[in-house]
């Protein structure tokens, strides 16, 4: 029986095992995922699939294909990640309102600016955009960039597209890794063309320079940019805030209506935003912080956008602007990360890093490229220099062609004059072709010339083809051996792309201070507060409610005055007092449905038994009795509960004890305290002391073991108060007056 192996056990510190697996992970996600890289500007998904579109032949000058098609290919050959990521890289390439430059153009329904979804990819078509294939994927076969094998070494891919624009720029990017972000806004084309050149002529130049041909974002939805004091420093350090504004214009109708209309929304607010937009409008009218709009309406489309509020008469549409700026998205802040891949690591890099990056990026791109152009051309000028020599002495070549008894035999004679085996007419003819010298090259293409390049105008042809030949070689090798012809090459193409693909600055980059909105103080109007046993609360007028009063009484629990700029104070079993302000609460009618009281506030009801609903200012006016079921009292001051929090403690309690009872007691003469062993003790309001909220509250009653207070009641006057104790009628009025922290008497 064979010896079997000892296994190969490798002892490893487990902390450092996950430290390394981690950032390998990380650092995977960062570079093959989810950033972009400097010299390019796209992160691998869409390289990959812009790729593939090239591969497949999908121009901009031929028909649309369909996306599951493109989708399919770029994942089996290129992406393997799932068919979602590489769709949603693909369409957002193509939707003009997240993009600054379109690089893909879409056909069908490629989603829209209020964030409806794509369809499906089976329904989409798409092909390359003009200035992808002329400006992102042009001179791929000139070996100007590196191909590295694909993830299963079957195919070859561009480690990086040879762009001629700093498409990082351009179009901006976004993107999530582990443990870092990117965010970069999208600019004009025309400027950041400018901004390269500008660099190009001076490379010493600053931040502040490139930002006199640069001036900002250009966001694709347009807007307002309202701090551009801030713009320097965050293209130097290449992080910071933009704030961006919506354009409002005030359109005046018939009646002297006027209608506020947002024709450009900030950037931040594309997609469900701009539902949201609405929502909080709608919200804003609800609240009643403002009575001016009369109607909302969303009547953009594919044209542009135009959300329509409409005004009531003689209202303040400046203020309203103002509210809309201060309370809504349609003022917002843009976070500027400028983060990319540079040389194979993340790097935080300024506006002018990004663009010396792209520089010494087409550097190398414009050097490879015209180094494979020039040996092509050394190429053509060695073979166009045989034909011109073989036109001399074609009767020569015809007779060793003639005499060969094959074609490695008259090659033989053309390279190295071997005249060996051949059949010559003279001694002459033999002694001429023993003196041939063809290259390997020009021997090859001489064999393959046809006969009609013997014509007299094809020669003058030749002639001049060598002649261009030359200039080319002598135009490669000065802008190989010359950094300004370089340059010049560079800034002729930048100006090519810009004069072709420009178009006009869509943002205005001003400084605006930021809006101050006063708030005004809703008038108070006078109403009544309901609340069902149910905990459905609402507000109604006075006159409904007097007209109701009855039906009112009976069907509500708790029923007081109040007005819309009081706050509502919800006493629960916890020891908690919730507070609610009523102008949150809908002004109903007395049949109409009201709000759960836990919607407007942070009362649970799962969690807490309500004991009172007063109004604020009925608290604060005056004082409150509390109860817990371990038989502690006290009084507060009802300007305690006079707070700025939604929820705030009520009273201290000890651990098992809580809350039975809370009253007002302002009027009260006496206190009557009830244990579930069926005790009653009546004692005067002023035994219970005056304490803090946060106390704990003195003894009210002296309870046998295991007893507990259920009941608590306030009595205005010794006159009779009667409830129900056993199946018995028993008046409170009547029992004994004692003194506090005493047994009481059992019923």
């Amino acid at each position: 029986m064979p010896k079997q192996s000892e296994p190969n056990i490798i002892q490893a510190d487990y902390s450092e095992e996950m430290q390394k697996s981690y950032i390998d992970y990380a650092m995977s996600v960062i570079v093959s995922r989810a950033l972009p890289d400097v010299r390019d500007g796209l992160k691998p998904v869409q390289r990959r699939t812009l790729y593939d579109m090239y591969e497949l032949g999908i121009r901009y000058d031929r028909p649309y294909r369909k996306c599951a098609r493109i989708v399919g290919d770029t994942m089996g050959k290129y992406h393997p990640h799932g068919d979602s990521s590489i769709y949603e890289a693909l369409v957002v390439m193509a939707q003009d309102f997240k993009r600054g430059q379109t690089l893909v153009d879409g056909h069908g329904n490629f989603g829209s600016i209020e964030g409806d979804g794509a369809a499906a990819m089976r329904y989409t078509e798409a092909r390359l955009m003009r200035i992808t294939q002329e400006v992102y994927l042009e001179d791929l076969d000139k070996n100007v960039v590196d191909f590295l094998p694909n993830f299963d070494e079957t195919e070859k891919e561009p480690a990086t597209l040879p762009v001629r624009i700093p498409n990082l720029l351009l179009n901006g990017a976004e993107g999530i890794a582990v443990g870092m972000a990117t965010s970069i806004p999208p600019h004009n084309l025309g400027e950041v063309a400018d901004a390269v050149k500008a660099y190009i002529k001076n490379n010493d130049i600053t931040v502040k320079g490139l930002m006199r041909h640069l001036k900002g974002p250009d966001f694709p939805t347009g807007g307002i940019v309202v701090n551009q004091d801030d713009l320097l420093e965050i293209y130097s350090r290449g992080t910071g805030k933009i704030r961006l504004r919506g354009k409002v214009e005030l359109e005046r109708g018939k009646g002297g209506r006027q209608s506020l209309v947002i024709t450009e929304i900030p950037y931040t607010m594309v997609g469900a935003n701009i539902g949201k937009f609405l929502n909080d409008v709608a919200m804003l009218v609800e609240n009643r912080m403002t009575t001016d709009v009369t109607d909302i309406s969303n009547q953009s489309s594919k044209e542009g956008i135009r959300i329509v509020l409409e005004l009531r008469k003689g209202a303040d549409a400046e203020r309203l602007k103002r509210l809309l700026y201060k309370k809504t998205r349609l003022e917002d802040t843009f976070s500027v990360n400028m983060l990319a891949v540079s040389e194979g690591r993340p790097e935080t890099l300024n506006l002018k890093q990004i663009i010396e990056h792209h520089v010494d990026f087409q550097v190398e791109v414009c050097t490879r490229k015209h180094q494979t152009l020039l040996s092509r051309e050394l190429e053509k000028k060695e073979i166009q220099e045989g034909l011109i020599k073989a036109c001399d002495v074609i009767d020569l070549i015809i007779e060793i062609l003639r005499g060969s008894k094959n074609q490695t035999q008259a090659k033989a004679c053309l390279t190295d004059g071997a005249t060996q085996g051949i059949r010559f007419k003279s001694k002459a003819s033999m002694k001429k072709a023993s003196q041939l010298r063809f290259t390997q090259r020009q021997a090859t293409a001489i064999l393959e010339m046809r006969l009609y390049r013997l014509i007299g105008l094809e020669l003058e042809a030749l002639l001049k083809e060598h002649e261009a030949t030359l200039a080319n070689i002598a135009r490669y090798e000065e802008i190989l051996n010359c950094y300004d012809a370089m340059m010049d090459v560079i800034v002729k193409d930048l100006n090519a792309i810009k004069r072709t693909f420009s178009r006009d600055r869509r943002t205005v980059i001003e400084n605006v201070e930021e809006e101050v909105y006063e708030e005004q103080e809703p008038e108070a109007v006078e109403a009544v507060f309901l609340m069902d046993k149910f905990g459905y609360a609402k507000m109604i007028d006075k006159a409904s409610y007097e007209r109701n009063r009855e039906t009112v009484q009976e069907e509500y629990k708790y029923v007081f005055p109040c007005t819309s700029a009081d706050k509502i104070c919800v006493f629960t079993h916890a020891g908690k007092m919730h507070m609610v302000r009523a102008d949150k609460l809908p002004l109903a009618k007395v049949r109409g449905k009201g709000v759960p009281i836990d919607n407007v506030s942070n009362y649970e009801s799962q969690k807490e038994r309500i004991l009172l609903v007063a109004s604020l200012s009925c608290v604060t006016a005056s004082s409150l009795l509390l109860v817990t079921a371990q038989g502690l009292i006290k009084q507060v001051e009802g300007q305690e509960f006079d707070v700025a929090k939604r929820t705030v403690a009520a009273t201290k309690l000890n651990e098992g004890d809580s809350l039975i009872f809370a009253g007002i007691s302002s009027h009260a003469e006496c206190i009557v305290l009830e244990s579930a062993d069926g005790y009653f003790l009546r004692m005067p309001t002023g035994e219970a002391p005056f304490q803090k909220r946060n106390s704990l509250g003195v003894r009210g009653m002296r309870l046998q073991e295991g007893d507990l207070l259920e009941r608590a009641y306030l009595l205005e006057s010794a006159s009779d108060y009667s409830i129900r104790h056993k199946d018995k009628n028993l008046s409170l009025g009547s029992l004994k007056l004692a003194k506090r922290d005493t047994k009481g008497v059992r019923a």
